[in-house]
């Protein structure tokens, strides 16, 4: 009963609070203003995307009578799709590109970020939901609780809780409960609304994937601020004074949203090196030139091994006896060879890139911003293995589409055969390209390490930090 009346006069002390009112107010309403301007945001950028995507679908399709290779040349655009609560964290999606041009013998990376068509303002971050809840939130928690315990010093009333024969335990999980229904009353409104608009633009039809990840991102979320609460009450238990506690409070909030994530960042960058675009392309350009050409006529070793190989298979004497167009096998083998050169150097730069994150997650171990940044991102479908997900089923699909026209040359026109044009209607048996994100819990499996580093804060801010608690003494 005691416990009870602790946290019920905590909350409405609190709501009486008129700074504290004051600054929930703008905190509320920043993040109000957040979710629509994200939403706004999102629903613009995935229009445009929609109407480019179809616009090049329908031009592939409709494209002039041309020759085979020519159209693998002419190739297409592969637009990525925004994860539908990506308006909750944009994450990396300003900065990894919107679209991927897929043409043959080449694979591109995506370009026409919003970075790259932004002012430089970008880089100190864009004003999300997620920006509010990691970093101003617990800011607010912080100004909430310092005086937890310190107050009761102070005016000589935690001797009187103590005398009821309540535990300094008790006291702390009683201010706990009281801070986190405070908490609660100030995100819920936004993550209602967040909610509220997302289901009700596709008239209230729950989407079972969807909704396992907006109820995951407001889960960590929630886990992170209780882990603020209870750190920021224990902070307030181990001094004597509000002033002391309040310096201490902000140290650690400095250290853990603003120090540890840019030298992580930078520490990953300089153990892993990433190679200039000049130097990537160097590399790739001389290991393509070790395979097939498929536009050189010259017959080289690996070309004429080729060719021996097919005269062996069809048991003729010369290319033009051939029942397939030695110069479409030629183009099919050049581009399975320059593929395989820009994939192994994809992935070996991936991995730089991995390293570089690895980093970043293994120190959520040390702070749990870091952990809840990248969960955060990962339900939102903007981190960076969602971003590689998409590169990958792009190049897939540009992969087939360069050797399904290459099959066309290879079986439907004569070898030398460089005149001949086909209709309109033969573009149109190619599927336009389609990309679905994945489901919530590949999504999840990518970001264990970070989800065992937040709930390990969890479990250490409420055993170690009750421990320290119970050790305090009442002077």
């Amino acid at each position: 009963m005691m416990v009870r009346s602790i946290a019920q006069k905590e909350f409405i002390s609190t709501l009486r609070d008129s700074r504290f009112v004051v600054l929930s107010a703008i905190v509320l309403l920043l993040l109000l203003a957040a979710t629509v301007v994200g939403l706004h945001s999102y629903s613009t950028l995935q229009a445009e995307r929609d109407a480019a995507q179809q616009t090049v679908n329908d031009q592939f399709a409709n494209s002039e009578a041309r020759h085979p290779h020519r159209m693998a040349h002419y190739g297409s655009y592969a637009f990525r799709p925004k994860s539908s609560i990506s308006f909750l964290d944009f994450g990396m999606d300003s900065y990894t590109g919107a679209s991927v041009y897929m043409e043959a013998h080449k694979q591109n990376s995506a370009n026409f970020s919003q970075a790259q068509q932004s002012s430089s303002l970008i880089r100190f971050g864009e004003m999300t939901v997620a920006f509010v809840l990691q970093m101003l939130i617990p800011l607010l928690i912080i100004f909430l609780c310092f005086g937890a315990f310190t107050q009761e010093k102070e005016t000589g009333t935690l001797k009187i809780l103590l005398s009821q024969g309540t535990s300094l335990r008790q006291v702390a999980w009683s201010k706990i409960a009281g801070f986190s229904k405070v908490v609660a009353l100030v995100v819920a409104p936004a993550l209602v609304l967040a909610a509220l608009l997302l289901f009700g633009r596709g008239g209230f039809e729950l989407n079972g994937d969807l909704l396992q990840r907006l109820l995951l991102f407001i889960g960590f979320y929630l886990v992170y601020f209780f882990i603020f609460i209870v750190l920021s009450v224990v902070v307030s238990a181990l001094h004597q004074r509000s002033s002391t506690a309040l310096v201490t409070l902000l140290g650690i909030w400095i250290l853990c949203c603003v120090i540890i994530p840019k030298a992580t960042a930078n520490l990953g960058a300089t153990l892993y090196t990433t190679p200039t675009k000049a130097q990537l392309e160097a590399d790739v350009h001389e290991e393509v030139a070790k395979g097939i050409d498929g536009h050189s006529s010259g017959q080289d070793e690996r070309t004429e091994a080729l060719k021996n190989e097919l005269l062996e298979k069809y048991k003729v004497s010369s290319v033009e006896e051939l029942p397939v167009n030695f110069d479409g096998i030629r183009m099919a083998a050049g581009e399975e060879h320059s593929t395989k050169v820009y994939q192994e150097h994809f992935n070996e730069l991936t991995d730089i890139f991995r390293m570089q994150n690895r980093i970043s997650e293994y120190a959520g171990f040390l702070n749990p911003y870091l952990a809840v940044r990248h969960l955060s991102m990962g339900m939102a479908g903007s981190d960076f293995n969602h971003y590689v997900n998409f590169q990958n089923e792009a190049e897939q699909y540009r992969y087939n589409l360069a050797q399904g026209l290459n099959h066309i040359q290879a079986t439907q026109l004569k070898y030398g055969d460089k005149e001949t044009r086909l209709s309109s209607d033969t573009w149109k048996e190619f599927q336009p390209f389609e990309y679905e994100t994945p489901k919530a819990g590949w999504a999840l499996a990518n970001h264990l390490v970070s989800l065992i580093a937040l709930f390990l804060w969890l479990v250490l801010v409420c055993t170690v930090g009750m421990k320290l608690i119970d050790k305090t003494k009442v002077a």
